[in-house]
């Protein structure tokens, strides 16, 4: 029901500072309703201190405002993007995180280094290539949606949880609101874990395949064994 996925997207918002991925209004989460494909999202520039289930917007496919009185996130058409593009996704969360946009900034992928991040993807997180002055000065969020697809390469969404944007921050997703915001805490730990990996190890080489994989598939696929069945991570 509709009126359940605007409290889950609520509450993932809300999750985003608890968790230290936002500062002031830097960031949005958003989900899709499978049955009329509405999608839920943070108003533009309020405080998350002062938010509730009312300020949510719900819009169309076509970004237009359906329910609320706020105006919807200035990064709306970016998720619009992502939901017609990628099949499976039912949530997004982009932020401004410290380390997954110090990535980002340096305009580099993040590198699969270790098994950490191998739980979450068997593919290192990657960087969009840059929008081009005609991208910037048109739709810019549409086209930013479009990079973020490019970038994935057709692989399937779950495979590649997360994007980093090009001198902007991350977009990460999952099938609903409270798996979008675990992928955004899990790729800013990965992130962190990377980099001074790296400062530490300048000459570090991925983590072998043969352990990538194993990761992965305990967590994701068919043959997935870890944890009770309830999608909680440790």
């Amino acid at each position: 029901m509709l009126e359940d996925l605007r409290a889950a997207v609520l509450a993932a918002n809300l999750e985003l500072p608890r968790a230290g991925l936002v500062t002031l209004t830097w960031g949005n989460v958003s989900g899709r309703d499978p049955e009329t494909g509405l999608i839920v999202i943070k108003p533009s520039g309020v405080r998350y201190s002062e938010m509730t289930e009312q300020d949510m917007v719900v819009v169309d496919e076509n970004g237009r405002v359906v329910e609320g009185e706020r105006r919807p996130s200035t990064d709306t058409s970016t998720h619009l993007a992502l939901y017609q593009g990628a099949p499976g996704v039912g949530a997004v969360v982009h932020t401004h995180s410290t380390w997954a946009t110090t990535w980002a900034q340096a305009h580099l992928p993040v590198p699969v280094l270790g098994t950490t991040h191998a739980d979450m993807s068997s593919h290192e997180v990657p960087v969009t290539a840059p929008l081009s002055p005609e991208e910037v000065q048109g739709d810019y969020e549409f086209a930013t949606g479009v990079a973020i697809l490019a970038a994935v390469s057709g692989r399937p969404a779950g495979d590649v949880p997360a994007v980093l944007v090009d001198g902007h921050g991350p977009f990460c997703w999952g099938t609903d609101p409270a798996g979008a915001v675990a992928a955004a805490i899990t790729l800013e730990a990965i992130a962190k874990m990377a980099w001074l990996t790296v400062v530490l190890a300048p000459a570090v080489t991925p983590l072998p395949g043969h352990l990538i994989e194993r990761h992965f598939s305990r967590k994701h696929g068919p043959g997935a064994y870890y944890g009770q069945g309830n999608g909680n991570q440790g």
